[in-house]
């Protein structure tokens, strides 16, 4: 290289040196930050988002809707079993074993009372008409004697009377020459009175299981319905809930306890009313023949000084 050029490459040099010194002293300028750009509106120089391409989905195959059911009570721990049968002897089959057995021993006292009413108003009539053919005898005879004739050997109660009068005077007959006839008569009414109460005491047989019936039915029958009225809201209680068709059946068969204790116990009050009227007219009939006896063996008596052929004509 030439001297010239040599000089040249010095001189180009301190000034690059000069230059750069001076940049390196001198403070640097702040830097101007770019204004934010505005919502919706992309930043100078960011690349812009792909367009939105619209999503077309094809239908390969339709899956059920599974729907759960809403809930509207608690959950039930054991499954119920509703009756469908609301019938009288549904409800008996379905009700509970105390229950049953009320209401089979109402209807035991049912059928107890229908079969005394039956054998009882059979009994009463002929009882009845016995007693009054008996009263027509004694009260057209004349004489003892004449009466015992008539209803011969009779095994109703008025034949009875006649023969116990005619009994008591034959027994009485030493001794009525020498006292008066009141001791006779006394002895008389006595055996009538007491042949009378026994043909009342049996012509009352049976009427008192009518009056048990007719007064305790209806407790029988309220018992069965408390029990089955319990039992159902025990049911209710372990089904927690108290829906109509879960508490109805079981009221319902206790209710009808209730109606057979009633059934059991209105006919037997009624029957036993109707009895004891008719006991007590029987009762009467017997009262009518005892009387018709009784005058009967005062006649005997009055007459027995007669001459027998005045007593004669007046049998």
């Amino acid at each position: 290289m030439s001297r010239h050029g040599l000089f040249a490459a010095v001189i180009a040099f301190a000034i690059l040196s000069a230059g750069g010194t001076a940049a390196q002293e001198q403070p640097a300028a702040p830097a101007i930050e770019a204004p934010a750009p505005a919502p919706g509106q992309a930043a100078p120089g960011a690349a812009a988002p792909p367009a939105m391409q619209p999503t077309v989905t094809t239908p390969t195959e339709t899956t059920p809707i599974e729907t759960t059911p809403i809930e509207t009570g608690p959950s039930t721990a054991t499954s119920l079993t509703l009756p469908h049968d609301l019938s009288p002897w549904g409800m008996f089959i379905a009700a509970d074993i105390v229950v049953k057995a009320v209401m089979i021993g109402l209807a035991f006292a049912s059928f107890v009372t229908w079969t005394i009413w039956l054998a009882k108003s059979l009994e009463i009539l002929g009882g009845k008409l016995r007693a009054r053919r008996a009263a027509q005898a004694i009260g057209n005879a004349a004489t003892l004697n004449q009466a015992g004739r008539a209803l011969g050997h009779n095994g109703g109660p008025g034949a009875l009377l006649v023969r116990a009068a005619e009994e008591e005077t034959a027994l009485s007959a030493g001794s009525l020459d020498h006292v008066s006839g009141d001791g006779l008569k006394e002895r008389v009414t006595s055996r009538l009175s007491r042949i009378e109460a026994a043909a009342a005491r049996r012509m009352s047989r049976g009427t008192g299981v009518l009056a048990t019936i007719g007064s305790t039915a209806p407790f029988v029958g309220l018992f069965g319905t408390v029990w089955g009225i319990m039992n159902a809201f025990i049911g209710i209680s372990q089904a927690q809930t108290t829906n109509l068709a879960v508490v109805a059946p079981g009221i319902a068969e206790a209710l009808l306890a209730t109606a057979m204790g009633l059934v059991a116990a209105i006919p037997a009050v009624v029957i036993y009313n109707v009895f004891a009227r008719s006991i007590a007219g029987y009762r009467q009939i017997l009262a009518d023949a005892s009387a018709g006896v009784e005058r009967l063996v005062s006649r005997d008596l009055d007459f027995r000084t007669v001459a027998p052929a005045k007593q004669l004509a007046a049998e």
